[in-house]
């Protein structure tokens, strides 16, 4: 059962879905949100809801609130206060303070095309940073990076199984903010889920790339490490992610219960057949507690394809 594999589940569970309001809730999103809902349903836990809205050029106005909405009248509705990205600055730079107090963050005005013509043998990317502006000393400008080691950062994924990376190798030293100002992902969803006492995430297999960078920083700031779940994403049409970006569409809350029931299939819960929602969530959940991590990845879901 998919709540009780890896870290066992306790009634101290806390679990959370962290939209970022670069427009409404797609079907995407809707996934993402059921997997994390029904796994902290699962364990008798706490579910929370983080907006990410620290990417101010992304944000839509508006955008937020629908979410919100949406998730309620679909049936979710967060166990606690609604955390807000943007009124959490001052907890970042706290970090960042931490960081450099530990000697391992600099700054860093490399252009794209510089860090792509100056690449180590080895690099698995065209934009790994080569570590160019660890040793120019005085710089107090441009985007500020984190300085990592040598060696793999390992985890287990409770769908996936033992992932590692090698940071320096795979990744390179990682921005913490960026040039203008914007304090970027990686270190934001650390510090806010160690200020909420997030005990399970469970998220698209989209950022299963970005876990190693956040257990590196996690011990970096003393920090408890999550356990984790990464499911699959919906893809469009086309084999691409769903996303805003590819060209993703608003859900309608008027047919709730038919996209919460094609959701449910994506994540290999079946076909359930609901007149209520309170009713398809009941099933939903009793499916869950049966399902077993390894089918999330081991077939296609038999799902109508995705083309929006």
């Amino acid at each position: 059962m998919l709540a009780r594999t890896g870290t066992a589940p306790t009634r101290n569970y806390v679990g959370r879905f962290a939209p970022t309001p670069s427009g409404p809730l797609h079907f995407g999103s809707l996934v993402a949100a059921m997997a994390s809902w029904l796994d902290a349903r699962n364990a008798a836990g706490t579910w929370l809801v983080r907006i990410e809205d620290l990417d101010t050029p992304r944000n839509v106005p508006g955008a937020a609130e629908d979410i919100l909405r949406s998730l309620l009248a679909f049936g979710m509705e967060a166990d606690g206060e609604i955390v807000w990205q943007s009124r959490r600055l001052a907890f970042y730079d706290e970090a960042l303070a931490t960081l450099a107090l530990a000697s391992l963050t600099f700054f860093c005005t490399c252009t794209r095309k510089e860090i792509a013509d100056s690449q180590l043998p080895g690099a698995k990317s065209a934009l790994i940073y080569p570590g160019t502006c660890r040793t120019r000393p005085g710089q107090d400008q441009g985007a500020l990076r984190i300085a990592v080691p040598a060696g793999e950062i390992c985890f287990v994924d409770r769908c996936h199984g033992r992932q590692c990376q090698d940071l320096a190798i795979d990744v390179g030293d990682f921005v913490l903010r960026r040039a203008d100002g914007i304090i970027t992902y990686q270190l934001a969803v650390v510090v806010d889920d160690a200020a909420q006492g997030i005990t399970h995430v469970v998220r698209g297999a989209d950022l299963i790339d970005s876990t190693p960078r956040q257990i590196f920083l996690q011990r970096a700031l003393g920090l408890a490490t999550p356990d984790y779940l990464h499911v699959p994403v919906v893809v469009n049409g086309r084999g691409e992610k769903l996303s805003k970006q590819t060209g993703a569409v608003a859900l309608d809350s008027e047919d709730a219960i038919a996209l919460l029931a094609r959701a449910a299939c994506h994540l290999r819960l079946g076909t359930i057949k609901a007149a209520t929602l309170a009713g398809f969530w009941r099933e939903a959940l009793l499916r869950y507690s049966d399902l077993e991590p390894a089918a999330l990845v081991s077939h296609p879901a038999p799902c109508p394809s995705i083309t929006s």
